[in-house]
């Protein structure tokens, strides 16, 4: 998959959650990430989607969420789209901020920042877009490449 992007388009649904999950797994794998970024990867994704299909579009039946996977060499690449209402990146609240601990949510973009590299959310014209990347370290760079 080296050089090339793989897009999912997704309905807004909980088995798309566990397809975006089980598809960066399988990724992962293939790119040859150690056991624990792995699963780091594919927790990420799951967060992601999660967000995207209950927080951006709200499980509507008409809107649709993206997922792409872009292995760069260097990086792997994973953009999570949504065609919500848009999320400000500047209001997401601290998890860690006493009044927040003991809240039953809100955990989701502090994992996603814990697990992978770099996150970048970006409101869109028609939605949200979160782009997480993940670094290859070690054994990644000679990894097999994967099967379309």
């Amino acid at each position: 998959m080296n050089g090339q992007k793989v897009s999912y388009t997704m309905d807004s649904t909980l088995e798309s959650v566990d397809s975006a999950e089980q598809a960066a797994s399988r990724i992962a794998t293939e790119l040859g990430f150690a056991e624990e970024e792995i699963m780091q990867i594919s927790m990420a994704v799951r967060e992601a989607a999660v967000n995207a299909v209950l927080h951006g579009n709200a499980y509507d039946p008409g809107k649709k969420v993206i997922v792409e996977f872009d292995h760069t060499g260097g990086s792997l690449i994973i953009t999570i789209k949504d065609q919500g209402k848009g999320l400000d990146p500047a209001k997401i609240p601290d998890p860690l901020a006493p009044e927040n601990l003991m809240n039953t949510s809100g955990r989701g973009i502090f994992l996603i920042r814990s697990f992978m590299d770099d996150v970048t959310i970006l409101p869109t014209a028609n939605g949200t877009e979160i782009k997480l990347t993940k670094h290859v370290h070690g054994g990644a760079a000679g990894a097999k490449e994967a099967s379309q």
